[in-house]
């Protein structure tokens, strides 16, 4: 399956949160905003069965309704948000590792997909999304006469 990415898009958003710490902007008050206006990229499987494609992204911690899933023109977009979390009081972060902010993750399907079909769960940090195949797009065996 061809999947597009956006390799200089994500380059150029960790290229500018880098300049940011480098530049000393990131001070104890900015660091709410620096992740709320964070862009990360949450990783993904793809694969495809005979019947589906299947797609799971890693989104833990997001809430189901803070994600969208869209297919328009064979392109599937997937997109949400992490909000970072501030209810700490009176505590200074020593390490942060987790990513936090808005997502956005598309990829070219390789066939056409009913988009009636398209089934989606949200279980374990893990969004499962289905997406079948048109009958046209499956493999058939043709028998020769």
């Amino acid at each position: 399956m061809a999947i597009a990415r956006e390799p200089f898009k994500e380059l150029m958003a960790l290229h500018d949160r880098m300049n940011r710490i480098f530049q000393g902007e990131t001070g104890h008050g900015d660091l709410e905003e620096e992740f709320e206006s964070s862009i990360w990229s949450p990783p993904v499987d793809i694969y495809e069965t005979q019947d589906d494609i299947l797609v799971n992204v890693e989104v833990p911690g997001v809430k189901k309704d803070r994600i969208s899933i869209e297919v328009k023109d064979d392109v599937l977009v997937i997109q949400g948000e992490r909000p970072f979390e501030k209810d700490i009081a009176g505590e200074q972060y020593h390490r942060i590792e987790r990513s936090y902010g808005r997502f956005r993750r598309s990829f070219v399907l390789s066939v056409p997909v009913q988009v009636d079909g398209i089934k989606a769960a949200y279980q374990g940090g893990i969004l499962e999304i289905t997406l079948p195949k048109l009958e046209a797009a499956k493999p058939r065996k043709i028998e020769i006469a």
